[in-house]
């Protein structure tokens, strides 16, 4: 049987061909995939992004470590649809219309997808109709809105008064961020949440979907 354990730190690593075949050894061997996520792919993960929000690694050492984790999760995600497990919950994401930065979505979508989340990840220059169009179509728990510009801020609350006027606004939790993107900002236009950093949004939806999961028990 093969060490699983080293998948963690193939992922530390950002060792994608090691990632890849530790993977491939699992399903070869029929191993607990559920164990191996839990275990080893999500806390490497979540390590990366305490290292990334301490400063003791930037954003090309998150982005290697997530195309590791991704890579093996696909040759794992087959088998752990087939044993019924299920996401963490599933996320909207896309840069806001007028803007073409990515490298904080993609920060923000890698480290939800490490800490068990789907991601529907819609790219960049994202009208508020395909945002709507998604949450009728996925029903995602959430929906995550990132701009670089505060020209292009503008489309984060055009974007919420379009779910509303869709009639889904209530279905999803809305959050924001980006580097001009403040908690004042959140709170104007009417967004569930705001985080100034991609570890403090896996937090962020955590602790959302903590709550909803609460009041859905009521």
């Amino acid at each position: 049987m093969s060490d699983f354990s080293k998948l963690k730190d193939a992922v530390l690593q950002g060792d994608v061909k090691g990632a890849t075949a530790l993977a491939k050894e699992a399903v070869a061997q029929n191993a607990d995939v559920e164990e191996l996520a839990n275990n080893y792919m999500i806390p490497a993960m979540s390590e990366m992004g305490s290292r990334y929000e301490a400063g003791d690694c930037y954003v090309p050492e998150l982005l290697i470590s997530a195309r590791a984790m991704k890579t093996a999760l696909e040759l794992l995600r087959p088998l752990l649809v087939a044993k019924g497990v299920k996401p963490a919950g599933r996320v909207v994401i896309g840069t806001v219309k007028g803007d073409l930065h990515d490298i904080g979505k993609n920060l923000v979508g890698s480290l939800l997808e490490g800490a068990g989340y789907e991601i529907i990840d819609l790219g960049v220059d994202v009208p508020a109709e395909k945002f709507v169009a998604m949450v009728k179509e996925q029903k995602p728990r959430f929906v995550a809105l990132s701009a670089l510009l505060t020209t292009t801020m503008t489309s984060m609350r055009l974007t919420i008064d379009e779910l509303k006027k869709a009639g889904v606004r209530d279905e999803v939790k809305v959050l924001i961020g980006g580097a001009p993107v403040t908690q004042r900002y959140a709170d104007e236009i009417g967004a569930d949440g705001y985080s100034d950093n991609a570890s403090g949004a896996v937090g962020l939806v955590r602790r959302l979907g903590s709550e909803v999961a609460a009041k859905a028990s009521l």
